[in-house]
């Protein structure tokens, strides 16, 4: 391929007017007026990049270091031992500035919130040498009775076999005092001078460090399968995260899958709905429809929703099977669920039906950009070895051919963000930001496709032809999220 092959004849036209779609009292009528106000003229910088998330990947010797580092300005600033500023940071998900503020007004009050010590200390008064300790009833030596701040005393074998079975049974920071009704924590020098097992030790202490970082709100680890990275953010914001070492992509605030422009709790909905109503929308997993001009049968096997019958040539809407041209003619209505207006007077089954019928409208396109991106792999790889057998012939050197492999990532990163753009939908209140929302959905979807149609045949796309889409729907991508991505 070069710059001067024949271009591909370009399927995307303006955007028309809106006004048959919108309320004339509509808030965002004004945002239709020129359709090319919501493309910014410069590529964004990383300050205007919705999706601009600052972290860092560390290892697991970095974490420690950078958790002792915590703990150390909590015991320098209040003359406290390092036992006890963990609990405090750990009590109170490691907001240091609040528990120095706290601890310097009133350390007793800080204290007993962060169940360190007792409102109350047991007063048990103990006569000669010796006392019964409250677990095994035996008659122990005072000097083998041993208590928390609570001052419940109990002997050290008893006090021994109870931390074992904790830390056996995964508990460590959460280990509290073994009298009835007492809630004050133990602190880990206390467990350290009690535990006869080394074995144990050392899993009490990765145990912890565990729990430490889960409880920390700028780290996380990484979710990738045996990955050994933490990544470290300077804040908690739902924003997308790549892990470079095991090339797993999530969402730094819930740790599932990025899910731009949904929100953590929506996403956590939408993954669950889909599981429980699993084998209700296994029909339309099906990879086959029929032409709906000469209805001979189809199989998609791209990941671009743009089909062309091979047998009468009809392009068509993979997803609504309607005339492809009117998906670049007129507003896109494929993306937009029609909710039925009068659906609250109808019977209680009737509501159900259209329940399910929303739901499976949204499904089903989310299902598809799934299945899209997953075909849009094979076309990669295609692309990588076309790239190979040119370079292999002398015809251009692997920069030469870079662009394509732009394209094809740019493309994966597009649908990637459009398929979490219909569980938002789905959840989202039908108003004039839904409008706007739709909208934009629509604009991005076929902006989408066009992409994926030249991506698909880049034999016969023009270079320029081809970067100026990637240019379009990564403007139509990024514009989306401005305007919806809750950060």
């Amino acid at each position: 391929m070069s710059d001067d092959m024949n271009s591909g004849e370009s399927d995307h036209d303006s955007d028309t007017d809106l006004s048959d779609h919108m309320d004339e009292d509509d808030d965002y009528c004004g945002y239709y007026d020129n359709d090319t106000n919501d493309l910014d003229i410069d590529k964004p910088k990383k300050t205007d990049d919705p999706e601009y998330f600052e972290f860092e990947l560390l290892q697991l010797e970095d974490v420690e270091r950078f958790l002792n580092e915590e703990v150390e300005v909590l015991c320098s600033s209040q003359k406290i031992k390092p036992s006890l500023a963990k609990m405090l940071l750990h009590a109170h998900n490691w907001k240091k500035e609040f528990v120095i503020e706290c601890h310097s007004k009133n350390p007793s009050k800080l204290l007993v919130d962060s169940k360190v010590i007792p409102k109350t200390k047991n007063q048990q008064l103990l006569a000669g040498p010796s006392a019964v300790c409250g677990v095994c009833l035996s008659q122990v030596a005072r000097t083998d009775l041993y208590d928390l701040s609570c001052g419940h005393m109990f002997c050290g074998e008893c006090w021994d076999s109870y931390c074992q079975v904790q830390i056996q049974q995964g508990t460590t920071l959460g280990i509290a005092c073994m009298a009835n009704d007492c809630d004050v924590m133990m602190p880990e020098d206390f467990l350290y001078s009690i535990l006869s097992k080394p074995d144990l030790r050392n899993r009490y202490s990765q145990l912890s460090f565990l729990e430490y970082v889960k409880s920390h709100p700028a780290l996380r680890f990484c979710p990738g399968p045996n990955c050994p990275i933490i990544v470290k953010a300077k804040d908690c914001r739902a924003k997308k995260v790549l892990c470079s070492t095991c090339h797993t992509m999530f969402c730094f605030k819930c740790g599932l899958e990025y899910h731009a422009p949904t929100d953590c709790d929506v996403i956590k909905k939408w993954l669950t709905k889909c599981a429980d109503d699993s084998e209700t929308a296994n029909y339309i997993s099906a990879n086959t429809k029929d032409c709906p001009k000469c209805h001979v049968c189809i199989e998609k096997n791209g990941g671009c929703n743009h089909m062309q019958c091979s047998k009468c040539k009809y392009d068509f809407c993979w997803m609504c099977l309607g005339d492809w041209k009117a998906h670049g003619s007129e507003y896109y209505e494929c993306s937009r669920y029609k909710e039925n207006p009068n659906i609250a007077n109808e019977s209680v089954h009737a509501q159900a039906r259209e329940a399910l019928k929303k739901y499976l409208f949204y499904f089903e396109r989310w299902e598809n950009h799934a299945k899209s991106l997953k075909l849009e792999e094979q076309t990669l790889d295609k692309i990588k070895s076309r790239i190979q057998e040119k370079v292999m012939n002398s015809t251009g050197t692997w920069i030469d051919w870079q662009y394509l492999l732009d394209a094809a990532h740019l493309l994966k990163k597009c649908r990637y963000t459009l398929q979490y753009t219909y569980p938002y939908a789905y959840y989202m209140e039908k108003c004039a930001r839904k409008q706007l929302f739709e909208y934009q959905q629509a604009q991005l979807e076929a902006e989408v496709e066009n992409l994926s149609w030249k991506v698909e045949r880049a034999e016969i796309t023009h270079r320029g032809d081809l970067e100026n889409q990637m240019d379009i729907a990564e403007k139509r991508r990024l514009t989306l999220l401005k305007d919806f991505l809750d950060i």
